[in-house]
């Protein structure tokens, strides 16, 4: 009877765990709906919203990193690098000094070479990791550096303010990336897209298997014929990718790219990923799971905001929410340890 009684409390308590983000978010929405009478407005969940898409895009590259057990710390840089990429090209053009020509690209192809440049520092990250051995942590931390001085060495430090373009060079537009479509930021709608091909290829493909297996066992997906090594490499370039994207939006919303935008946003993005239920160990995550993490991180940014609350306690706070994330991922793993351990008892 006790035993069973036992069970029945641990199911419960599993249930709680695995719907902790969403409970979070009820009780973050409630209280702040109580404590500032802003928070509720149009402009304050519009602001909120371009927030979430930006910390949402991060958040999932950040997802299929933390579920091969890695991490991205460069992130964050990328963001900067790839606005100042944007807003140079929109700017000043490319300067070829051997023909004497400036050359002028189009908004497209201005956010395809930007996203190019993401997809290299990725690519970057993941050889530095697989062919050097070096540890993910601090491969990516070193290319935070990087990537955060080319943003500096791109402009000495000044931003590239007015970022629209003009008619006779054919590269007018760059705002729309920071408008609303029928009371939407284009952010949010571009979050969606992501999220569900992220989705899709992590649920529904042998890439996104391998994904899960690398995070699981990786010596046990090398063994059973996964490319451990090109599907790390993959992984660090989407995730270069979908920072290059944000530092588009954020540019665009702005309408001005400075070498300082994203910083420290790879903490951000990390919250999001763990708060949504991705175990840092590795093996276990969900695009989905990261989507409320995000809005459960544009909540407590923009609603302390509101608040009056001071910006350095706005670290404090979100270090401590990243911590017990941990924590609480850590205590569900044990706790589904010691189910299965219960279960196969009472099996056998």
């Amino acid at each position: 009877m006790n035993n069973s009684k036992q069970k029945n409390n641990s199911a419960i308590i599993m249930t709680l765990l695995k719907g902790r983000t969403l409970i979070v978010l009820g009780i973050l929405v409630v209280f702040f709906s109580i404590a500032t009478p802003t928070f509720l407005t149009t402009s304050s969940l519009l602001l909120i919203a371009k927030h979430v898409a930006l910390y949402g895009i991060l958040g999932i590259g950040m997802t299929y990193v933390i579920i091969t057990g890695g991490i991205d710390l460069s992130v964050g840089a990328i963001v900067g690098l790839g606005g100042m990429i944007a807003g140079g090209l929109i700017n000043e053009g490319l300067t070829l000094k051997m023909f004497g020509v400036t050359v002028y690209f189009s908004v497209p192809a201005i956010v395809i070479i930007t996203m190019i440049c993401g997809a290299l520092i990725g690519i970057l990250n993941g050889l530095v990791i697989t062919k050097f051995n070096v540890a993910p942590f601090i491969a990516t931390l070193g290319m935070m550096y990087v990537a955060r001085g080319f943003a500096m060495l791109r402009s000495n430090g000044a931003t590239f303010s007015n970022l629209t373009g003009k008619e006779g060079l054919g590269n007018t537009g760059f705002e729309f990336f920071g408008r609303n479509i029928g009371g939407i930021p284009v952010g949010a709608i571009i979050l969606l897209i992501i999220a569900v091909i992220a989705a899709i290829l992590l649920k529904k493909t042998s890439f996104g298997w391998h994904i899960l297996a690398i995070g699981g066992n990786e010596k046990a997906a090398k063994l059973s014929g996964v490319k451990v090594n090109k599907v790390k490499i993959l992984v660090y370039m989407f995730s270069g990718i979908c920072a290059a994207i944000v530092g588009i939006i954020t540019a665009s919303q702005l309408v001005a790219a400075h070498p300082a935008s994203g910083e420290s946003w790879e903490m951000n993005a990390i919250a999001a990923t763990v708060l949504g239920g991705t175990s840092m160990s590795g093996g276990v995550g969900t695009i989905g799971g990261t989507i409320i993490g995000a809005f459960v991180i544009g909540v407590i940014n923009d609603g302390l905001v509101m608040c009056g609350v001071s910006e350095f306690w706005q670290m404090v706070i979100k270090g401590l929410v990243i911590v017990f994330a941990v924590v609480i991922d850590q205590f569900q793993r044990n706790l589904q340890a010691k189910m299965a351990l219960q279960s196969r008892n009472e099996n056998s």
